[in-house]
């Protein structure tokens, strides 16, 4: 995973310690924690973080929804609103200002994870882990969260068979014979995969070369599935399989 810096704004300084150290253990680069309103902007002018984690109550008159104003209006950087507070007179004043998530604490270090991976991709339209910068580990990112019902579920790479379209849903069929319905198109989701271990194939899907077995004129074998081989996607499936000299 690319490093992105994470900037805290938290006065409760025990919480901030504990989102300082779950960052560091998901490999984002982090600044802060600013205690109010005005620090919060120093950090932001002194730091330029990616994203934002915000608490609603700060020190001081001014609160988290006064910085999101000003995120809003001079700085275009998405943030997270992290509360304690859930009831309707909060959210509806979070709306407001279009946070690009909502965490209620306490959270767990996968709801973090997913909020933060999202809310970057959404603001940016890219894949967070294009974003330059230094590698937070030695080690290519192995998996991905999606949310499955009210969860967020770890899929590793190397569980993921293929990938069936359905309309504006992706199904993930896994090696397990377990399937995952994602609301997402085949394009964007492919987005956040390995481009050189999933392959897409045909309009409807993409495979994971790791369990391709056979591939015949129009349709392959994957891990004892037969998947079709789409006219147009022919061509590029055997070069990246490195597969010539036959059409």
């Amino acid at each position: 995973m690319a490093e992105l810096k994470i900037g805290i704004v938290e006065d409760e300084l025990v919480i901030a310690r504990t989102i300082l150290g779950t960052l560091e253990e998901l490999g984002y680069a982090h600044c802060g924690p600013a205690i109010s309103y005005t620090e919060a902007l120093e950090m932001l002018d002194t730091d330029k973080p990616d994203l934002l984690l915000l608490d609603i109550q700060l020190a001081g008159r001014k609160d988290g929804f006064d910085v999101a104003e000003r995120l809003n209006e001079t700085y275009k950087l998405p943030f997270i609103f992290l509360t304690a507070n859930s009831d309707f007179e909060t959210i509806d004043r979070a709306k407001k200002v279009k946070p690009h998530a909502y965490i209620v604490k306490p959270f767990t270090k996968e709801e973090l994870y997913a909020a933060i991976e999202i809310a970057f991709h959404n603001f940016t339209g890219t894949q967070a882990g294009a974003k330059p910068g230094k590698s937070a580990s030695s080690s290519p990112k192995n998996f991905i969260f999606v949310k499955d019902g009210y969860v967020f579920r770890k899929v590793f790479f190397d569980e993921l068979l293929y990938l069936e379209s359905e309309a504006n849903y992706v199904l993930l069929h896994l090696t397990s014979q377990k399937k995952i319905m994602v609301r997402s198109t085949i394009n964007d989701f492919t987005e956040q995969l390995d481009p050189g271990r999933f392959i897409r194939i045909h309009r409807r899907f993409a495979v994971n070369s790791h369990f391709i077995e056979d591939v015949f004129p129009n349709e392959l074998s994957a891990h004892g599935e037969k998947l079709p081989i789409g006219k147009s996607y022919r061509e590029e499936l055997l070069r990246t399989l490195g597969i010539g000299g036959e059409g």
